[in-house]
């Protein structure tokens, strides 16, 4: 069957086999999800805006730290999400209910395992990511406070990734915009009344992150366990046999590598913004919110990349891969520079809405412009991530990744020492774009390997 041979092809949204990708089934995907999406930046910019209100720079970059080392946690296991919506978006192309249950209760399973570990190791991991981040002793103090308490999250926050991969393999986008709503927007609230209004500031921002975590998991356990067909319910031994774990624990194990890696970069970004002094690490911090906007509804269209080629994979069918990887990459640089241009023109005031501190107001607007264009260098990496995690290429996900870290670490090392701050945007930028050219060359190769010419 032919790209062209499609007229008798619905969208077929709950079934196996044959499909039609449309701009309707993409967005029936990505338009929640991007709305779900928008709900974290926004959490961070509400974040960053009662916490900057108290005007301390210091609060501000201590709570920036904070942030990363829960982004290196966190993002290290997002194997969790990611692994479960290619497997599941497979099983649910190929028709296969039983799997497709299975694989949640394997991922759900491994998630609250790893959060407990986390919570029992957190005093480890929290010296050392205070060593690996090397804050001044003003800074590493605020940290310490807002992590000890977010860290009680941890369990849930990871079950969360599990529901949300579930979720997404499925192509349920609205459930995921409601999980995601109510997760973050329990959180925002929460932030308002205890971190400003109540005055607990960095503790208050911690505690109302868990808050939200919990009630989340809770919530979006029971939603996908009721829509379960218990007649496809798989037994304990199919669950946890050693033959389906295993392509499992690899997804995990090159996903986990390449979040690791993501997470390092951001992270080196941060350890060298630390050399600026705190007003510029606290404008950095400011600007990484701005990414983070365009970054997660990017994400939207990536989650429909994903959904849509794992699901073309489990049905064997080429036509759809194909459509689905062209249609939601002409969304991503379409989206991508309406949003170059909006924070080109408007960076400045949103600047203003997240901070009262005068000097890290000055000190962001001088590099506002690098910020607003990793809409456009990140469009092709967040898109490409979608594809290789529905793809369930991981091998060269993870190595990818890892030649971009070695060029992102290369341009660190030039521009930096020439040109400062404006040194590490331009090294983050093209660290973007790195990520989705290399993966980008190797779509026709695999795909051709994936589905057979009688496909």
């Amino acid at each position: 069957m032919t790209a062209v041979q499609t007229t008798d092809i619905s969208e077929n949204v709950h079934g196996a086999g044959p499909f039609l990708v449309t701009n309707r089934l993409i967005l029936s995907i990505a338009l929640p999800m991007t709305l779900g999406f928008l709900t974290t930046p926004l959490l961070g910019l509400v974040d960053t805006a009662v916490i900057g209100h108290l005007g301390q720079a210091t609060l501000l970059a201590g709570l920036a730290v904070g942030a990363i080392l829960f982004d290196l946690i966190f993002t290290t296991f997002n194997f969790l999400r990611s692994a479960t919506t290619g497997l599941v978006a497979q099983a649910f192309g190929r028709g296969d209910k039983a799997e497709e249950q299975a694989v949640f209760w394997r991922s759900l399973t491994i998630a609250v395992v790893c959060g407990i570990v986390m919570l029992a190791l957190s005093p480890l991991l929290l010296s050392a990511g205070l060593w690996l981040l090397a804050p001044a002793p003003e800074i590493e103090s605020v940290t310490r406070t807002y992590f000890q308490y977010r860290i009680l999250a941890c369990p849930a926050s990871l079950a969360n990734y599990a529901i949300l991969g579930f979720v997404l393999g499925r192509g349920q986008g609205t459930t995921g915009l409601l999980l995601q709503t109510l997760i973050n927007g329990i959180n925002i609230v929460l932030c308002i009344v205890l971190g400003l209004h109540l005055g607990w500031g960095v503790m208050g921002v911690a505690l109302a992150t868990v808050t939200g975590e919990v009630v989340g998991a809770i919530v979006g356990f029971a939603i996908v366990y009721a829509r379960f067909d218990r007649t496809f319910a798989p037994t304990w031994t199919t669950i946890f046999s050693a033959e389906r774990l295993k392509p499992l624990f690899g997804l995990n194990r090159d996903i986990m590598i390449r979040s690791f890696v993501l997470l390092a970069a951001f992270m080196l970004m941060t350890r060298i913004g630390t050399s600026f002094g705190p007003v510029t690490l606290a404008a950095n911090a400011v600007l990484m919110t701005i990414f983070l906007v365009a970054g997660y509804y990017l994400d939207g269209l990536a989650n429909a990349a994903e959904q849509l080629t794992g699901r073309a994979i489990g049905a064997g069918f080429r036509p759809a891969f194909d459509r689905a990887l062209k249609m939601t990459a002409t969304w991503s640089f379409v989206l991508a520079g309406f949003t170059t241009i909006a924070f080109l023109l408007f960076g400045d005031r949103l600047i203003d809405l997240l901070t009262t501190a005068a000097d890290v107001r000055s000190e962001a607007y001088v590099y506002m412009p690098w910020a607003a264009i990793t809409a456009l260098t990140g469009a092709l990496a967040f898109l490409m991530d979608g594809v290789f995690i529905g793809a369930t290429w991981s091998r060269d996900m993870r190595n990818m990744m890892l030649l971009a870290f070695v060029g992102y670490g290369a341009a660190l090392f030039l521009l930096v020492p020439a040109f400062g701050n404006h040194g590490l945007w331009a090294a983050l930028n093209l660290f973007l774009l790195f990520r989705g050219l290399f993966l980008m060359v190797l779509v026709p190769r695999r795909s051709a390997q994936t589905f057979l010419p009688a496909q």
